[in-house]
């Protein structure tokens, strides 16, 4: 067949058959049983094999076109993926606000500070980590998002108290949202909490909790990591920290007086 007769036996614009068949974007499983149909002559096995296929191709690459993609390191691109199909995502930082819950002023004062970006990275990596908020927190079927965070993460000055005391208002913001729920760890607890760094848990399937990535971060390097057991062991560390941490409404309360203290103080200065 030729694309347009493919374009025309489904109903799709040729363009939409023409970017699929470039690899410039995923097909969703109902695409591609609509193309099975209309193909025909395929066995059961092999059908099974493509849509398993297809499953794993959408959340290798998401939406990060190839004009993105350069500017990302390949363990973001991955991350990308994994988060538009994540059933939960868990998250430790002792360090700062998570990109997905960044201002955009704040992601902008971040991005700026580091030395080794050109201008053209930081753009993209800022648009790409406001473009993390719509997927993870803000799409119409959220993942659960649970949050521990180091008590010096509300102390620490990033950008001025202005831009601190906007940071904490909207992190208090998201927690109101159902899928957000987000924990503090107070400093008196914890006393290897910034040993392992920054990491992030991403369950794909609620059914199977074997079925998950971890994501590690540093200054100098990122990667994916499949491996089950350095899964399982992040995931148990996680699950400690959970339950060393404040509850969430104690958490809240926590947030808010630091930006009511910020505020204030922002105030004060104007």
């Amino acid at each position: 067949m030729h694309q347009s007769d493919v374009a025309r036996g489904l109903g799709w614009s040729l363009s939409k058959v023409q970017r699929i068949e470039a690899g410039e974007v995923t097909v969703s499983g109902t695409d591609l049983r609509a193309l099975i149909d209309l193909y025909g002559g395929f066995a059961a096995e092999e059908i099974e094999e493509l849509v398993e296929v297809a499953r794993i191709a959408r959340r290798q690459r998401w939406w990060t076109a190839a004009e993105y993609r350069q500017h990302l390191t390949p363990g973001l691109v991955q991350l990308l993926g994994f988060e538009s199909e994540a059933t939960a995502i868990r998250a430790f930082q002792p360090v700062l606000i998570p990109g997905v819950l960044q201002t955009a002023a704040v992601a902008d004062h971040i991005l700026s500070e580091d030395g080794a970006l050109s201008p053209e990275d930081r753009k993209v990596r800022h648009d790409v980590r406001m473009l993390r908020r719509q997927q993870v927190i803000e799409r119409e079927d959220p993942p659960a998002y649970y949050l521990v965070i180091d008590e010096s993460v509300l102390l620490r000055d990033v950008g001025g108290i202005r831009l601190g005391a906007e940071q904490l208002e909207a992190l208090a913001t998201a927690v109101a949202l159902p899928s957000v729920h987000v924990r503090v760890l107070p400093l008196d607890r914890g006393a290897i909490v910034g040993m392992l760094g920054p990491f992030m848990i991403i369950d794909l399937n609620e059914d199977d909790e074997g079925d998950a990535v971890v994501y590690r971060e540093s200054w100098i390097d990122d990667a994916v990591l499949h491996d089950t057991k350095l899964v399982r062991s992040h995931r148990d560390y996680f699950e400690k920290l959970w339950h060393q941490c404040l509850d969430e409404e104690v958490s809240l309360r926590a947030i808010l007086a630091r930006a009511a203290d910020l505020r204030s103080r922002a105030d004060r200065s104007t």
